[in-house]
């Protein structure tokens, strides 16, 4: 599969909630790189670390965090950039802003996810301490 057929792949995945075939496409040893000053940034190694840290975003917004494609997916090699959107609700806080996605990919898997927000200072309140 190539770069950006994985990524796309994935993006569905996560799109309808599968979480199992969302995570099929990462490298077991991938590095995620959660940007910011928040209880989940940082850099995650292994989808163990990685699905901590996405199953507590989702569980901190009760279900309402959604991430969805915002846009036309670039390649550069084995680097897949995808424009996003992104949402939720904790509590009175809600989000609603756009970002970029960075993936590196190889041998068919995902081994590097870069995130970068549209105002990180509002995304970092948002997640909270």
């Amino acid at each position: 599969m190539a770069p950006k057929e994985v990524v796309l792949a994935y993006a569905e995945a996560l799109g309808k909630g599968d979480i199992p075939t969302a995570f099929s496409f990462f490298s077991p040893e991938a590095k995620w790189h959660q940007p910011g000053a928040h209880q989940f940034a940082g850099i995650k190694s292994g989808t163990d670390e990685i699905g901590k840290m996405l199953g507590g975003m989702m569980e901190a917004a009760k279900g309402t965090f959604a991430i969805k494609p915002n846009g036309n997916i670039m390649v550069n090699g084995n680097f897949v950039a995808m424009p996003v959107r992104f949402s939720g609700t904790i509590d009175d806080r809600k989000i609603d802003m756009t970002g970029i996605d960075l993936f590196e990919v190889s041998n068919g898997k995902i081994i590097g996810v870069w995130l970068f927000s549209e105002n990180q200072e509002v995304e970092d309140t948002f997640w909270g301490k």
